[in-house]
């Protein structure tokens, strides 16, 4: 079942288990982020991780995974718990604020693995909470 892929890449997630995120990726990953471009492939998606890792601290909780029928695609929704921890490009400074933000996922999954997925939140929100 597919949603043992993408139980594992978000339990890695959690765990702040970067290369456990990456065994769950097809090599060709597409990752389109909220507010940003499509990064292609795995040394890419690494990238934004190390990025990510370096400026938040995140927990995902409250989480219900949704499969399609023939295991093609997948969502999840989920809410992020975060800390911002340094001040990245182009956003407000960062002091250690903490945000609750709803947030969602969307997977296509191809031979067992995660082939694309795209992120959505509310930046306005976000924003809102750490200024």
């Amino acid at each position: 079942m597919n949603q043992d892929v993408i139980e594992r890449y978000f339990a890695a997630f959690n765990a702040g288990d970067t290369q456990g995120m990456l065994a769950e990726l097809a090599e060709d990953i597409e990752h389109h982020v909220n507010e940003g471009v499509i990064r292609r492939g795995k040394p890419a998606f690494a990238e934004f991780c190390a990025h990510m890792s370096r400026c938040y601290r995140e927990r995902l909780t409250d989480m219900v995974i949704f499969e399609t029928r023939d295991g093609t695609r997948a969502a999840a929704e989920y809410v992020v718990n975060g800390t911002y921890l340094e001040t990245d490009a182009g956003l407000p400074e960062a002091r250690g604020q903490t945000y609750v933000l709803p947030a969602g996922s969307f997977f296509t999954l191809k031979d067992g693995k995660i082939a694309r997925v795209t992120t959505y939140y509310n930046l306005a929100d976000w924003l809102r909470q750490v200024k």
